[in-house]
């Protein structure tokens, strides 16, 4: 990482994946193993402590050895909701947010997102494949928690507006399934081949 700087990971994994039938997201397999645990095998060598934020199922993703912060806030507020309570108990001042559902992550994400940002004297960078923006793949300075705290007690709870609000760098990677996540049961085929080395 640029300079040794230490960085939180944040594996969100709080939602209500409703386009899976409402499974928790995390907990579903791929290939014999949860994509939560996948994508956590990814982030942890990247970062410097890992938190996972989650509503349900506690005691499932304490297993896989990382501290669990559910929601301050009631009834699946969503990421930006994750990401200020993790926040909270993070500590390190770089927070490095992902889904529990991107199990292809690059090995460079935190260098390369961490790297820019200090670069460009931004406190906010997030990542993006040849196609399209992730926005929830972000890395962010503690600083700006308590203008994302701000945001949420009034309600407003989108990832791209709250980005928009502040200085943002986009980190392109090359790999266009890099950020492949995991919404329908045709994702999770398509996640299937690749390990299998077929997408």
């Amino acid at each position: 990482m640029p300079g040794n700087i230490p960085i939180s990971g944040i594996l969100l994994a709080g939602g209500r994946a409703r386009r899976l039938g409402g499974q928790d997201k995390g907990l579903i397999e791929l290939a014999g193993r949860t994509l939560a645990a996948r994508t956590l095998e990814r982030l942890a060598p990247q970062v410097d402590e890992v938190l996972i934020s989650a509503n349900r199922h506690l005691e499932a993703y304490a297993a896989l050895g990382a501290r669990v912060v559910p929601d301050a806030l009631p009834d699946f507020q969503g990421p930006l909701a994750g990401i200020a309570a993790a926040a909270r108990q993070a500590r390190h001042d770089w927070l490095l947010a992902v889904p529990c559902d991107v199990p292809f992550l690059p090995p460079d994400l935190a260098a390369r997102l961490l790297g820019r940002a200090l670069e460009r004297g931004a406190r906010l960078a997030r990542a993006a494949d040849p196609a399209q923006v992730h926005y929830t793949v972000m890395l962010l300075h503690r600083g700006l928690v308590a203008d994302l705290e701000a945001e949420l007690a009034q309600g407003r709870l989108r990832v791209q507006a709250w980005q928009a609000r502040h200085a943002c760098e986009t980190v392109r990677f090359a790999d266009p399934g890099a950020f492949l996540n995991i919404n329908t049961p045709e994702d999770l085929l398509g996640a299937e081949r690749r390990l299998a080395g077929h997408g």
